[in-house]
């Protein structure tokens, strides 16, 4: 089999990668040089402690599962299986972690609640203050920066593999074949489109009524921290926003405790990890409102500095790059990925959301079973 994999992401890298592994030739069309998007926009982390239960949470184990064995093949991802802590500094938000370790999948998420003491077991980085911290286990990290550039030097090292940059599909022919923006057509059995936010033009001429949308958030990365962050850790806003905490409890903390303004106002959540340069990816934001700002917010950033300040007890290090990345999520936030035939033995596959990162090894696996490679 011939595929065509149009997008140089994450998502499409991995279909590719799917495509290689069962024997098959492919073509991946990527028209930056290089994918520039939320790929590398992200924190890099393989986020399971969140998901909803059900079929989010088995495709998060399953590409976890992948994760670590492709990382085991291709070290320059950089994967890790640091685990993550969320903090929590109060009864309300206490009663959610608890509530958490009574889901009948908890145990597959590795969940346990730790005290501050043996929070700081596990992560000696956690100097601040904190009343307990939900430990899960099955959580885990790569490099976004690199890890699309050494899963490409892994796959062109397969002859069956060619990468054509620079070159932006413009038409979708029959065939199935798709057409670039240098004239060249590109012909194979099957098309794959996993084109990330882009959503306009090609996309929308093929798929009108897409039921996705693009969100924005903004992240930064500090100097060195000195010292292992050993873990990635997260606050209690970020119950707020996985599904995996829904319930009383999170309905209780929402009634009770408001967010801090800045967090309420651009959807806020701590989330960090540690780079292998040492370096902290701090986050994030969420706007959902079109059309976007071309700027990003002081705010914010302020905002989750102070938070992290207090859970290391200890200045943050001095803030290296800052940045704002768009993804692409299904309007029915529940789906894991809209995946879509746009025309015959030609497929639209995208909007994970914030899941991306986390799920794309397990949502290729899926395109190739369904569609029979």
């Amino acid at each position: 089999m011939r595929v065509i994999v149009v997008g140089g992401g994450v998502v499409g890298t991995m279909h590719a990668w799917q495509a290689i592994q069962r024997g098959h030739e492919v073509v991946q069309i990527e028209r930056e040089a290089e994918a520039r998007g939320a790929s590398l926009r992200n924190f890099g982390q393989i986020w399971v402690s969140g998901r909803a239960g059900g079929a989010e949470l088995e495709t998060a184990l399953r590409a976890r599962e992948l994760w670590e064995g492709i990382g085991a093949a291709v070290p320059g991802l950089g994967f890790r299986a640091n685990g993550s802590l969320t903090l929590v500094r109060n009864d309300r938000e206490l009663a959610v972690a608890e509530a958490a370790l009574g889901r009948e999948d908890a145990a597959a998420r590795g969940y346990k609640l730790l005290t501050p003491a043996e929070a700081r077991e596990v992560n000696p980085a956690l100097r601040g203050a904190f009343t307990a911290a939900l430990w899960c286990e099955r959580d885990a990290a790569v490099e976004p920066r690199t890890a699309q550039l050494a899963l490409r030097e892994a796959l062109l090292a397969d002859s069956r593999y060619t990468f054509r940059p620079g070159r932006e599909v413009r038409e979708v022919l029959a065939g199935p074949a798709v057409r670039d923006d240098h004239g060249d057509v590109h012909t194979g059995d099957v098309v794959v489109l996993c084109t990330g936010a882009w959503l306009g033009g090609l996309v929308r001429e093929l798929a009108p009524d897409l039921p996705v949308r693009r969100v924005r958030l903004q992240m930064m990365q500090t100097d060195p921290l000195g010292e292992p962050l050993t873990t990635s850790v997260a606050d209690a806003d970020s119950f707020r926003y996985y599904p995996a905490y829904r319930g009383p409890a999170l309905d209780e903390l929402n009634a009770g405790q408001a967010q801090a303004p800045v967090a309420a106002e651009n959807a806020m959540q701590l989330l960090m990890v540690q780079r292998r340069d040492g370096g902290l990816t701090v986050g994030d934001t969420h706007e959902y409102e079109h059309p976007f700002a071309f700027d990003t917010l002081e705010d914010p950033y302020d905002h989750l500095a102070e938070v992290v300040e207090g859970f290391l007890g200890r200045p943050l290090p001095r803030i290296r790059r800052r940045w704002a990345g768009v993804y692409a999520q299904c309007t029915d936030t529940s789906r894991v990925v809209h995946r879509q035939e746009v025309r015959e033995d030609v497929w639209l596959v995208t909007g994970p959301g914030g899941r991306g990162m986390t799920c794309s090894p397990a949502i290729a696996e899926t395109t190739a079973n369904e569609l029979g490679w």
